[in-house]
């Protein structure tokens, strides 16, 4: 039983009460606001039907920490949190829950795993709408304040946590663009004349294609699998191409060419059709390609463009840019400077959508496993979970939120029986294997070595455990060897014989070897033991064993002091027999002495 679960049972034994929504919040519909209410310098946001506010104002009607809910547009049935005092517009719910019975971010936590059920009540032909009964009727569990506090202190910390790496991932994405652009900048300036370069036109260094180039109207395109490229890329697919192989399209059009958001400069490669917004030009090596792209892209090419309304870079202008041309080597060395740059840009580009996306999906699914609860309002919180986040995710989370945290031994260490091993198996050399009566009798805590081997055939068909698992006797003659352990810490496999489980777990290994041989182990296994003259443990049993688990970096400054008394235990285990026999041998030499007496009467 988890934290939430004996929170639970000890508050509401008899289950989660359910409410409709409209019985402990109050639903209000905003204001409409003027735009001439509107100033792009007013203190307070306005909402209206958007995900985010639509204007800014001087005045407010709704205070900070407050629940809206989009009411019209596309976004109706958006559910946000507004930390400041704000307008609410006209197309904009917000709600005023009873806090005597319901937790404020309890409830946006609750509504927000709802959005999408809000979003597909949308009506209305032209602007979609939520009507304020589809918010009011929904049903909604109530745990006592106190237990919604603790579902609430865990999903903020992690909505915190995603906000944090967002804008981590955002500063690292424009840390990383700064330098390329700082390191670009100095290899593509030759104004210093650190080395001597020579400068060409564009028209000695490429050759020009434009002439082959065919405009298409969209009426008259068919549609098909080959590219159809204009002034900023592919504008559309087309049935026939006229281009074949790698060429470099520049911008003859636009406003890009001022305000440069995309490369006026890019590649195409394969089979393609190119309009007359885009001149096509050609080079000799792949690597005259790039570095003039990553030139052009770099430079002003203001001097060179004709045209107010309508930006234009024309073929004579073009041809005439000048380029610096340095040698071959060097040419080659800059591109590959800039594609690595580029190439860990675009990952950053990439991955950043992606990894808030993932890290969104986690918290999702966090928060639906804190705020689901059965009909019978049961908390189903479960450590072993079935998705793409594991049980040691939601670990991870608590220990997070929490620090030290009680779970199921099942959530962090998984059993699996040995099979097939017998004493008559055993030989003098060969593969590594571990009986289950050894572990009592003959190993300690850990080992990187087995006593006893046996044969191929044999080893083949047993189960193994891997470096860093835990071999476990399940049988024996009496409840205290039962459930004592060896942690495998050799660099191969070892067979298992019967009457053992390998335990493979997610924690530190010596950290869960010390807690079986804990009192708050042996106290929960005694209760579990079957048989008389053959005592044995059942990993189900152990599954439902409760550990008090710490961090990771916790576990292993514990496990460091619980080997240094170890250590110093055995030393003293040792060490004192021997002791004692120096003393004795001490002892012995000086009552020798002293009781040897000469016989002069003799």
């Amino acid at each position: 039983m988890n934290y939430i679960e004996k929170m639970l049972q000890d508050y509401c034994p008899n289950g989660v009460e359910w409410k409709e929504l409209g019985e402990v919040c109050v639903v209000n519909k905003g204001k409409q606001l003027n735009k001439t209410f509107l100033v792009d310098d007013g203190q307070y946001p306005a909402y209206n039907g958007g995900k985010t506010y639509s204007g800014r104002t001087d005045s407010y009607n709704v205070t900070e920490n407050t629940i809206i809910i989009s009411q019209g547009g596309a976004s109706a049935g958006f559910v946000n949190f507004v930390t400041t005092k704000f307008w609410a517009n006209a197309h904009c719910y917000y709600l005023l829950p009873d806090i005597t019975r319901v937790n404020n971010r309890y409830l946006y936590h609750f509504l927000k795993m709802k959005q999408s059920y809000l979003m597909d009540f949308q009506h209305g032909a032209g602007i979609p709408a939520l009507k304020s009964d589809k918010i009011t009727k929904m049903p909604l569990p109530l745990p006592p304040l106190k237990i919604q506090e603790e579902i609430v202190q865990i999903l903020d910390k992690f909505t915190e946590y995603v906000t944090e790496l967002t804008a981590e991932l955002t500063a690292e994405l424009t840390d990383r663009q700064k330098q390329y652009s700082f390191y670009r900048d100095k290899l593509l300036s030759f104004e210093d004349e650190v080395y001597q370069v020579e400068w060409k036109t564009m028209g000695e260094v490429a050759e020009n294609l434009d002439y082959l180039r065919k405009p298409v109207t969209k009426g008259s395109r068919s549609s098909g699998i080959y590219p159809y490229y204009g002034a900023s890329g592919i504008v559309d697919f087309v049935d026939d191409y006229i281009f074949d192989g790698e060429f470099l399209l520049v911008s003859e059009d636009g406003a890009n060419l001022i305000a440069r958001k995309t490369p006026i400069a890019f590649p195409i490669n394969g089979r393609t059709w190119v309009n007359n917004h885009a001149h096509v030009l050609k080079f000799e090596s792949q690597i005259d390609q790039k570095f003039v792209s990553y030139y052009l892209n770099h430079i002003d090419l203001s001097p060179y463009i004709s045209g107010a309304a309508q930006p234009k870079l024309n073929k004579q202008n073009l041809n005439s840019i000048l380029l610096p041309y340095p040698n071959e080597q060097i040419r080659k060395r800059i591109v590959q400077v800039l594609d690595n740059f580029d190439a860990v840009c675009n990952d950053l580009n990439i991955g950043l959508p992606k990894e808030i996306e993932l890290r969104q999906k986690q918290y999702e699914y966090f928060r639906e496993k804190l705020l689901t609860f059965t009909a019978e309002g049961v908390y189903p919180g479960q450590w072993t979970v079935d998705s793409e986040w594991g049980p040691s995710d939601l670990i991870r989370l608590l220990q997070w939120v929490f620090g030290t945290i009680r779970v199921e031994l099942g959530a962090i260490c998984t059993f699996i029986r040995g099979n097939g091993l017998q004493k008559k198996d055993f030989t003098e050399e060969g593969y590594p294997v571990i009986h289950y009566g050894q572990i009592y009798t003959r190993y300690g805590f850990s080992t990187e070595k087995t006593i006893s081997f046996t044969g191929q055939s044999v080893f083949a068909k047993l189960k193994k455990a891997q470096p860093g698992d835990i071999v476990m006797a399940t049988t024996s003659e009496n409840v205290e060897d039962v459930g004592k352990a060896v942690v495998w810490e050799g660099n191969v496999e070892v067979g298992i014989s019967g009457d053992a489980y390998i335990a493979k777990t997610t924690q530190h290994s010596r950290f869960l070897n010390y807690f079986f041989k804990s009192i708050h182990f042996q106290g929960q296994k005694e209760k579990k033991v079957t048989g008389t003259k053959v005592i044995r443990i059942n990993a189900k049993d152990m599954e439902k064993f409760i550990i008090v688990l710490s961090s990771l970096e916790d576990q292993s400054r514990i496990v460091a002091i619980l080997d240094e008394f170890d250590e110093l235990t055995t030393s003293i285990s040792q060490g004192l027999p021997k002791e004692i026999e120096l003393r004795q041998k001490q002892y012995e030499y000086f009552r020798d002495s002293l009781l040897r007496f000469s016989n002069k009467y003799k």
